[in-house]
Order: C-alpha cells, then sequence, then structure tokens
C-alpha cells in the first residue's frame, strides 16, 4: 500500500462511478429480488466488518423508517437471531472480512435468502448467495476499498429502496444519483489542488483528527477515520454532531482540537460555538441548514449537489480521503 496507489484509487473514481450508471437499465442487480423473496421480509439482517458494516447501518436505518425490522451486527458476533424464509439476510464484504463472513453465513444456507455484496463475480463468499451483486468498483492498488465503499453504499440505498425504505434526495433514481456524484467527486478531485493543502494545515495536530457528522451520515466519519488510521496511520476519531457537545467537547478543553465536520446536522452552530469557546479549529464540509457556511469555520469545501444528502452521503468521504493520501505521502511511509 502507498500513498501514490491510494491517489490513483480516488482519481478513479468518477470514471468508476459513470461506469457502474451507464450499465442501467440493462443491469440490474436485485432483478432476481421478488423471485427471491415470497412476500416481503418480516426483518432483514445486515452483515460485515468496518467500512462495509458502517454502509450496513446506513441502509438498516432507512429501512427502519420504512416500517421494515432491520439492523446491523458484525459479522463476528456469535449471536444467532432466528432464521427463516422471511428474514432476508445481506453480507457484504469490500474485499477483507470474507473468512467472518464465511462462519456466519453458514448458519443462514438453506434457511434464509441471503444476498452477498462483494467486489466481483469470483469473490469465495459469493458460494454462500443466492444473489451475488459485485461492486463493480475495479480493482483499487491501495488496499483501502475507497471506491468499494462508495458502490456499496450506493448499491445498498438501491436495495433499500426495492425493498420500501422511503426516497431521500436523489435515491428514487438510482443512475441520475449515481452521476450526480460522480460529477461531484471530479470536481472535488479537480479542485483539491487549491483546498487539500489548507484544510491540512488546518487539520494538522500532535492530537490526531477528528471527524464529525450527522447521525444520518455517521458512516461518512467512519469511512474517514478507516481510512486515515490505515493509510497515513493517523490518529482519528469520529463523533455525531449533536452529541459531540456531551462527549467529545470534554476533550476539545484539553487537547489541540481539530476537526473535519461534515455538515447538514441542525446542531452545526451549536458545534462551532463551542469548539471556538475551546479555541479549536475545523474545516467544513458542505453547507449548513440556513447558511451556506458554518459560522466560524477555517475553511469550507463545496461540490455540486452538496445540498442533497444522498450526494452528500456518496461523495464526501472524499474529501478525507484525499486528507489521507496528502499527509500519507508526506509521511514518507
Amino acid at each position: 500500500m502507498t500513498a501514490e496507489y491510494l491517489a490513483a484509487d480516488l482519481a478513479g473514481k468518477p470514471a468508476a462511478l459513470t461506469e457502474l450508471a451507464q450499465r442501467f437499465p440493462r443491469w440490474d442487480p436485485y432483478a432476481a429480488l421478488p423471485a427471491l423473496l415470497e412476500d416481503e421480509p418480516a426483518s432483514v439482517r445486515f452483515l460485515g466488518l468496518g467500512a462495509a458494516r458502517y454502509a450496513c447501518e446506513v441502509a438498516a436505518a432507512r429501512l427502519r423508517r420504512g416500517g421494515v425490522a432491520a439492523h446491523t451486527d458484525f459479522s463476528t458476533s456469535t449471536e444467532e437471531p432466528p432464521a427463516g424464509p422471511e428474514t432476508l439476510v445481506v453480507a457484504v464484504s469490500l474485499g477483507g472480512g470474507q473468512r467472518e463472513l464465511h462462519a456466519v453465513l453458514d448458519r443462514y444456507v438453506g434457511r434464509s435468502p441471503v444476498i452477498v455484496l462483494a467486489p466481483d463475480q469470483d469473490a469465495v463468499v459469493g458460494r454462500y448467495a443466492d444473489l451475488l451483486v459485485p461492486l463493480r468498483a475495479g480493482e483499487e492498488g491501495s488496499g483501502l476499498g475507497c471506491r468499494a465503499y462508495q458502490h456499496a453504499l450506493a448499491l445498498l440505498l438501491l436495495l433499500g429502496h426495492r425493498l420500501g425504505a422511503p426516497s431521500s434526495g436523489g435515491s428514487a433514481n438510482f443512475p441520475g444519483l449515481v452521476r450526480r456524484v460522480a460529477n461531484a467527486s471530479r470536481v472535488l478531485l479537480e479542485s483539491a489542488p487549491e483546498w487539500v493543502p489548507e484544510a491540512a494545515k488546518v487539520l494538522d495536530s500532535p492530537d490526531g483528527v477528528h471527524l464529525v457528522a450527522p447521525a444520518e451520515r455517521l458512516a461518512s466519519a467512519q469511512q474517514a477515520v478507516q481510512v486515515l488510521r490505515r493509510g497515513p496511520i493517523r490518529v482519528a476519531h469520529s463523533a455525531e454532531t449533536g452529541e459531540w457537545s456531551h462527549t467529545d467537547r470534554h476533550l476539545a478543553a484539553v487537547t489541540d482540537y481539530r476537526a473535519l465536520l461534515f455538515a447538514g446536522s441542525t446542531y452545526d452552530q451549536r458545534f462551532a460555538e463551542h469548539l471556538g469557546q475551546l479555541r479549536g479549529a475545523f474545516v467544513a464540509v458542505g453547507p449548513t441548514p440556513g447558511r451556506e457556511r458554518v459560522p466560524g469555520v477555517a475553511l469550507s469545501v463545496r461540490y455540486p449537489g452538496d445540498g442533497d444528502p444522498d450526494v452528500s452521503l456518496l461523495t464526501e468521504p472524499l474529501v478525507a480521503e484525499l486528507l489521507a493520501a496528502h499527509w500519507w505521502e508526506r509521511s514518507g511511509r
């Protein structure tokens, strides 16, 4: 794994997304869903590790808002909820964690319908699937799976829509949403030389960096933490924006606190006020409700479509991923 490989993986995001969008409507990854399920599932169990699990959490939360009993578990969990034809199991691998998925899916083969999202058709974990959905993100030299995460999350949003999750932003028009994300990603990549060095300077701290996001998009912060820890090996932590004032705020009182805020929460302004009082600094990604910029921000990073929650969910991790590539390159590792 090298910074150069990560930079190349990120540069390939727009093309990979465009190729995914162009496969529709000729390719429908869930065309077999009606044959797989006799009726609407009574429950949906999502399984994954790391970034795959974070993406699953988003899909499960949306299904719950649609009245579907859905939850996410670690694929290492020893819990065995009831299995049966009324329980749909959705397992996600971004390339790693397949051994753990093998163990947990053994419990469901022949008992519950199983959907597996995996990097390609040849993934070993696919042998457990009644329906195998390839991520079609292409090979990633860095091994960090940034494109795989983005594609898995997009395909999980589509699955949720098919299972009854309410539409949010552009999720009802899946190819259109993916094209918008490709365009937003392209703009961030092209403008990176203008904002990445400044953002890196603001966020550089001996105490690490904190990634803060609203509950509905907490996966963005969690994915960012994974890439920052695994690539440049930086200390990184995630927090939910509204909860921040009750938890992480205390760390800001005793450390050189720097944060990357994925804006959009009604609690953005409170976060900014409290962090300002504690002499911390932050960079914001996207607009805040009712304003184009979060008050007190050191730098605001914007991109087309950042007012759409689905475009933001699928695009904004790229900001942290580009920072990870920048810091990794300068670390000399």
